[in-house]
């Protein structure tokens, strides 16, 4: 049903040819492909919402964060992966919408920060979940978020770890490019406070974002846009001078409207950002992390775990307060 939206795709093309690396775009934009992106009328908050009509905070959760396009995170709670993503993008395919996914399953997931430990038990099962992650996407429109915490999330491991880490990241990159297509992925970068921007550009580049559509900057994270694009063009900088090419990159914006206070996790006085957009000092801006889903047991989430809607903590965001 690949229907073309004209004014979309001339955004598109008018991103210069110099950030992609020459031989490595797909035939077509799954932007240009769909009429926007998609509300996941399944998300979190969308269910909360729903489950607690007489609730006070319920409108403005419904109005100020379910009705925006957000990222659905796969991992290894989502069961058949492939089924999973396959009715995820069905459902945004079937309106004309772009889906957007995390792939978050990588072996010794936030192996050094802990709050969201876990992952695929073991190197062969990753490659097997990764492929059937693609293979349930197929050649629908679709956009990634391919591992976020996987190349900033380094400092405890081994040189075999993260050896072995590169290369299952350059793996899943060649399955979306064999199995889907139309899918751009972001390989996610970490953000600006992580590591120095030289350093990124190297893990990037090891891990093979080459062969991806891009990579991706402040996945859960509070920085604000300007910080995250001026760290974005300084990755693109050392990628031209030390390998050749460039890269388009996309924001998380879900949570940074106040910017940081210097803490990552549950962080109180944070507020919404930039709704997801095409532009705006990135190639697009997206809510990859749900606002109001907990970073883990710390902060204003004291006693949640990672991932647990709060629905205090959403409201709360939507003022920044």
């Amino acid at each position: 049903m690949f229907r073309y939206r004209r004014a979309l795709l001339a955004l598109l093309l008018a991103f210069p040819l110099a950030l992609a690396a020459p031989g490595l775009a797909h035939a077509d934009s799954p932007v240009a492909m769909t009429s926007g992106f998609y509300v996941d009328p399944h998300s979190t908050p969308a269910a909360w919402a729903a489950a607690n009509p007489g609730d006070g905070r319920a409108t403005a959760i419904r109005d100020n964060i379910a009705a925006k396009p957000m990222a659905r995170w796969f991992g290894n709670w989502s069961g058949a992966i492939g089924t999973a993503t396959g009715a995820f993008v069905g459902a945004a395919d079937a309106v004309d919408k772009l889906p957007l996914l995390v792939a978050y399953n990588i072996p010794n997931r936030d192996i050094c920060g802990g709050h969201s430990g876990g992952g695929a038990g073991s190197a062969d099962a990753y490659k097997t979940w990764i492929a059937a992650f693609a293979s349930g996407i197929g050649s629908r429109p679709a956009v990634v978020i391919l591992e976020p915490d996987a190349l900033g999330d380094t400092s405890c491991m081994t040189p075999a770890q993260i050896a072995e880490r590169n290369a299952l990241l350059n793996n899943a990159i060649d399955q979306f490019n064999q199995k889907a297509p139309n899918t751009w992925v972001y390989l996610d970068a970490g953000n600006p406070a992580w590591l120095a921007a030289a350093t990124m550009a190297q893990h990037l580049a090891d891990a093979g974002v080459r062969k991806a559509h891009g990579f991706s900057l402040n996945v859960s994270n509070y920085l604000t846009t300007g910080e995250n694009s001026a760290y974005g063009n300084a990755i693109n900088a050392k990628l031209s001078s030390s390998y050749g090419y460039t890269k388009p990159y996309a924001i998380d914006t879900s949570r940074n409207g106040n910017g940081s206070n210097g803490a990552w996790c549950n962080p109180a006085g944070r507020k919404l950002g930039t709704p997801t957009q095409l532009g705006g000092g990135a190639e697009m801006l997206l809510w990859v992390k749900t606002p109001g889903e907990s970073d883990g047991n710390c902060g204003v989430g004291a006693g949640s775990v990672a991932g647990q809607f709060l629905p205090e903590a959403a409201y709360k965001m939507i003022y920044g307060y």
